[in-house]
């Protein structure tokens, strides 16, 4: 996965992934080892965060597939929502400092 708009302005660290992550795939569910999967953090850290981010409102869980929580972005929490206009908002920005690029050569 390459590193987003997001990441680069705020950082890689194990949070900001996560975060990123669900921001970015904020569609679908998805289970604490799929998480650490895709964002390569490793599982303990991302069951911390989740534990976090839990308690704070951001995300929530969604079902259990047998031992399994499965979690998504809480886009009813006005942080969340205010995240995911930061993310447009940079993304947005990238695209057009790139397209200004192809523009100027």
């Amino acid at each position: 996965m390459d590193e987003s708009i997001f990441l680069q302005i705020f950082g890689a660290s194990p949070k900001m992934k996560v975060l990123d992550f669900l921001l970015t795939y904020q569609a679908f569910d998805y289970s604490l080892t799929e998480i650490a999967r895709k964002t390569n953090v490793s599982y303990p850290i991302v069951v911390n965060i989740i534990e976090d981010f839990l308690k704070r409102g951001i995300i929530k869980e969604t079902r259990k597939i047998g031992k399994a929580r499965l979690i998504k972005l809480n886009t009813d929490n006005e942080l969340v929502r205010q995240l995911l206009r930061l993310q447009w908002s940079l993304a947005v920005r990238e695209l057009d400092k790139k397209e200004e690029i192809l523009l100027t050569h």
